[in-house]
């Protein structure tokens, strides 16, 4: 009995924990944390699986499946979840960025701006809505403009907090470009902030990733001036 008692108090110390970190901001890893096994299974086994247990989730809050706006709604939010919102978490869907020469020899920064893109906060699973701004200088290599576009959309497309995909986005870029000359700023609206807790709708998240020449205060001035 006394054993039990100091297990359920362990319980309880844990669960508090997970409530006070739960409405904290904060990050694990730089890696979105993925178990080893997380794409064994098939996706359309993911996408049945989903919409079984959303289906109870659904069933749990007390609305009634059998009405018909509702009956199609766990296949529908299971399909979004593996084929779109969370696609990014799989490798395999990483977008392929083909190098070419850089025959221009454009040696300034090239700065691609108010990229849009949604994400998902990984401690409500509500959404992420903001832009990115991303420059780089060309060690020799470039990319196609709507690559970078992909790369962005690639880690958004995942359970997120925003310092993480700052740095994600700016490690791919760097590892595709072959170069550390690489700058990025998100600037997001957090729903897990103005839609519930604080209910703040005015308040946005600005985080940013310079290395390599951007570190300049200089060239930093600039690249920040190009994108207002």
């Amino acid at each position: 009995m006394k054993q039990k008692g100091i297990s359920l108090n362990t319980q309880l110390i844990k669960d508090l924990k997970i409530d006070e970190i739960g409405d904290e901001h904060i990050g694990s890893s730089i890696e979105t944390p993925i178990r080893d096994d997380a794409f064994e299974m098939d996706d359309q086994i993911k996408i049945e699986l989903i919409e079984k247990h959303f289906k109870e989730i659904m069933l749990i809050l007390g609305l009634d499946l059998k009405d018909d706006s509702l009956k199609g709604t766990p296949n529908r939010v299971a399909k979004m979840y593996v084929k779109e919102i969370f696609s990014g978490l799989n490798p395999a869907n990483r977008p392929e960025a083909r190098l070419f020469e850089n025959k221009y020899k454009y040696n300034e920064m090239l700065v691609e701006k108010d990229i849009t893109f949604y994400s998902t906060c990984e401690h409500h699973f509500v959404p992420i809505i903001g832009k990115a701004h991303v420059a780089y200088i060309s060690s020799g290599k470039v990319i196609g403009l709507s690559k970078i576009n992909r790369i962005v959309q690639h880690y958004a497309k995942r359970p997120q907090v925003q310092e993480r995909l700052t740095v994600q986005i700016a490690n791919d870029l760097k590892e595709t470009l072959q170069t550390e000359d690489v700058a990025v700023v998100i600037d997001a609206l957090h729903l897990c902030v103005a839609s519930r807790g604080v209910n703040d709708t005015n308040s946005r998240t600005v985080t940013s990733h310079y290395s390599g020449k951007f570190q300049k205060k200089g060239m930093k001035s600039e690249f920040l001036k190009y994108i207002g």
